[in-house]
């Protein structure tokens, strides 16, 4: 079988074998009726007619571009006619309609095909492609008014978008498993097709969508920033179109029409269902923005016998959890997960009304349960994404709780929508752990080395905030990204208490320092022993991921106990301690406040009130360049800094002392100078770190770097400087040993250890400076171990315990 091409791109088919001399005697007494052939082509074009050159029905142009409501309308029509000629038709993926009439022969020869196009171009004709279908109609029509029958199968075939005019430049869509699809037609119809995905989104998953021929648009936001940005590109570029099913105000129709296309797999569904012999009670699908939700909720109501519905969402993208939950629609703060394609923050608004009201339940799944899921699965020889294996996982969920128990039973037929085949993502690590010990370890095999302090190894925060943020989403509790610098995220989450208490913040840096000093696996998190006790070994274990993790265990275990507290907690899990505490302050720009705040930094059991700050300052000692034959034009900068090192010194004798932080101190960090050694240098920068107490200040240290400084000049007339200035600055940390707050957590830990902690100073800074200087009262608190910053780390596993059930006691007793 060939298709020959004639004037207005009408398709016969040249088929002539088929027909019989006798056949072709009988068929050349049958008349086309061309009044009608012309009478209906000029009805049907009314659907898209462009009445632009005259007063008359068969003077006017046409603007029937595929897939609008006009050509909706004109293959509806097309469908109805073909049925009441006793044709069969088909569908396929592209949209393309085959309508056959069965020959006597019952042959499974293909069929003869006539044919061409409803579609035209934005200012086309009413024969181009028109006529072809209308005069294969004709045909059909003409034989079946003379009874006539062929031996074998004839047809008219209608093919989309023909014209290639509606999707002639660019279609634009968002997110996962959608856009692949889009992509997918896109590729088809010989279009162009910007995806725009959220950031979040895994590289192998936008390789997929990338495969399909699409340029991928990687958006710096979430779900819903894709969909905005994809509809203003499509409105920005001629021609474009934006090709969506979630819906929003003003944009409802294509969802829509998505929303049938999903009901024919309903179809299929039931038609399978119905020849195992079975009944189907129950169907879990996959959530997204609620399109295909939608589909199934209505299919599944409108039976006879109601099926229940129960709708699967990721924990981290939980939108139509919580809209049920607040009776309304609203969106959610979503974040990384191997769900992808159902990583939405809001519900479709033509979705919504229908989900409300037909969903028997939504349950809310991890990405570690989703990734057990798809292994299983693979057991059983069924390949399937992370989004396929999602109803499974739900399942298993489900049947765990007690509340199914009246939509689950052992003889219930239930069926699981698997939206993704099989694709390469990151492997997912375990949110159920509840423990210290356990949280110590899969947070220590997370690495967050500070990117600032090496420029090798350096993994930044992203990996763990994003693990810290499933976390939260996977108990429910709130939870908030904060990412003032590129990359280097915080993580805060907040048990929100029931009004009128006291706040308690736990605050913890999720930073590492440089994993190349280690000297074995610095990301194992294994338990072992150390001098008889157990530890967990790994960088960051004991700086500071262990104390972090026992404020999340006693976090969640104050969730699960029930107590009703008062006051918030928070668990602000913070970016960059080790370099320039971009997370603390980020923080605290943002406008977080506590009552009181604990810092589970290392100290080995004890309760730090106090600990020094820290000024850095730049010193340029000035000189003349020459070359070194030539010392009457040449003065040495170095050698000039001696005199400033010598006075520098003898200043150190004078410094303040503290009752409580003991002596201020300072060294010299740094010395820069010269260009070559055949030179006399013109600049040695000399950088003083001063560790200050509570009495010193940066104005007052720089005031007695200028008094020194113009000291020299006074003795030595070549000496030649620039002002002192100051690169950073941290202040100090101090709080009252009888303070309120230091009591209480004093009894607290009494009361769990069965002995009081010391209370001391630190010689190191943490963020616990920066917290008391915005008003919020702070100790210092947190497990034993040892090998800060060294080749070898640990944490102890005792001391672990010991600190999350203090901080259990401590959020219980303060927050009350």
């Amino acid at each position: 079988m060939h298709f020959t091409k004639r004037t207005g791109h009408a398709l016969f088919a040249n088929s002539a074998k088929q027909f019989s001399t006798t056949s072709r005697r009988q068929l050349s007494g049958l008349k086309i009726n061309h009044n009608r052939l012309w009478e209906t082509l000029h009805e049907t074009c009314e659907w898209g007619a462009a009445h632009r050159y005259g007063k008359n029905s068969t003077d006017t142009g046409m603007a029937r571009l595929t897939l609008t409501d006009a050509d909706a309308s004109v293959r509806r029509w097309l469908d109805d006619e073909v049925r009441k000629l006793g044709c069969t038709l088909h569908v396929d993926q592209m949209g393309n309609m085959f309508a056959r009439q069965k020959g006597r022969l019952n042959s499974s020869a293909p069929m003869i095909a006539m044919g061409s196009h409803l579609d035209t171009q934005p200012r086309g004709g009413r024969y181009d492609g028109i006529l072809g279908i209308m005069a294969a109609l004709e045909v059909l029509r003409t034989m079946r008014e003379n009874g006539y029958q062929t031996n074998y199968d004839v047809g008219l075939v209608n093919w989309t978008n023909e014209e290639g005019a509606r999707f002639p430049k660019s279609m634009c869509s968002s997110g996962g498993n959608h856009g692949r699809a889009v992509a997918f037609i896109a590729r088809l119809l010989d279009s162009k097709a910007d995806i725009f995905v959220p950031r979040s989104m895994d590289e192998s998953t936008q390789q997929l969508i990338g495969s399909e021929g699409a340029r991928v648009i990687v958006v710096q936001g979430d779900y819903d920033q894709a969909v905005r940005e994809a509809a203003d590109a499509a409105q920005a570029i001629a021609g474009g179109i934006l090709v969506q099913d979630t819906a929003f105000d003003g944009y409802e129709d294509i969802p829509s029409w998505i929303v049938e296309g999903y009901s024919t797999m309903m179809m299929e569904v039931d038609e399978q269902i119905a020849k195992e012999g079975l009944q189907c009670n129950l169907v879990v699908t996959p959530v997204g923005v609620g399109s295909l939700a939608h589909a199934v909720a209505r299919h599944c109501k409108s039976r006879d016998s109601p099926i229940s519905v129960v709708a699967a969402e990721p924990d981290s993208a939980p939108c139509l959890h919580s809209s049920l939950g607040s009776g309304k629609p609203v969106a959610v703060q979503t974040s990384s997960t191997i769900m992808d394609g159902m990583n939405c923050g809001t519900v479709s608004t033509t979705a919504w009304p229908y989900l409300q009201r037909l969903v028997d339940a939504c349950v809310t799944i991890c990405s570690y349960e989703c990734h057990a899921a798809v292994e299983y699965l693979a057991t059983q020889s069924i390949k399937a994404g992370p989004c396929g294996a999602a109803s499974l996982a739900t399942l298993k969920r489900l049947a765990a709780a007690k509340e199914a128990q009246t939509l689950l039973n052992k003889d219930t037929v239930v069926v699981l929508l698997s939206t993704e085949g099989p694709r390469p993502y990151p492997i997912p690590k375990e949110v159920s752990v509840e423990d210290s010990v356990g949280l110590t370890q899969i947070l220590t095999t997370i690495n967050s080395s500070n990117p600032s302090l090496s420029l090798t190894d350096g993994a930044g925060e992203n990996q763990i905030a994003n693990y810290l943020a499933a976390w939260f989403a996977h108990r429910g509790i709130e939870h908030h990204w904060i990412e003032t610098v590129s990359g280097r995220p915080s993580i805060v989450g907040v048990l929100r208490g029931s009004g009128g208490g006291k706040s308690l913040m736990f605050n913890g840096h999720i930073d590492t320092v440089s994993l190349s000093s280690y000297e074995k696996d610095p990301l194992s998190g294994t338990l072992g022993e150390k001098d008889g006790r157990q530890v967990v070994f790994g960088r960051g274990s004991l700086d500071m991921k262990g104390g972090l993790a026992a404020a999340l265990a006693a976090v969640s275990a104050a969730k699960a106990s029930g107590n009703n507290l008062r006051g918030d907690v928070i668990v602000a899990a913070v970016s960059d301690e080790e370099d320039a505490s971009q997370g603390t302050r980020d923080l605290l720009a943002a406008g977080w406040r506590a009552d009181a705040a604990v810092i589970p930094e290392p100290t080995m059991g004890q309760v730090v009130t106090a600990h020094k700050g820290f000024l850095w300052v730049e010193i340029d000692i000035l000189g003349v360049a020459a070359h070194g034959s030539n010392p009457g034009a040449g003065q040495d900068a170095i050698l000039y800094a001696g005199w400033f090192l010598r006075a520098l010194e003898q200043y150190q004798q004078q410094l303040p002392v503290d009752d409580v932080l003991g002596p201020a101190s300072l060294h010299c960090g740094l010395i820069q100078g010269g260009e070559e050694p055949s030179s006399y240098p013109a600049k040695c920068t000399i950088t003083v770190e001063f560790r200050t107490i509570p009495c010193q200040t940066q104005e007052s240290i720089l005031s007695d770097l200028k008094n020194l400084l113009e000291g020299i000049v006074r003795e030595n007339p070549k000496f030649l400087y620039s002002e002192p200035r100051a690169t950073m600055l941290r202040p100090t940390q101090k709080l009252a040993t009888d303070h309120p707050f230091v009591e209480r957590a004093l009894a607290c830990a009494t009361a769990v250890l069965g002995s009081t902690p010391q209370v001391s100073s630190a010689p190191f800074w943490c963020d616990a400076a920066l917290l008391s200087e915005a008003g919020i009262p702070s100790i210092v608190y947190g497990p034993r171990g040892e090998g800060l910053h060294s080749k070898e780390e640990w944490v102890e596993v005792e001391s672990l315990q010991q600190q999350e059930n203090v901080f259990w006691r401590l959020i219980e007793d303060f927050c009350q």
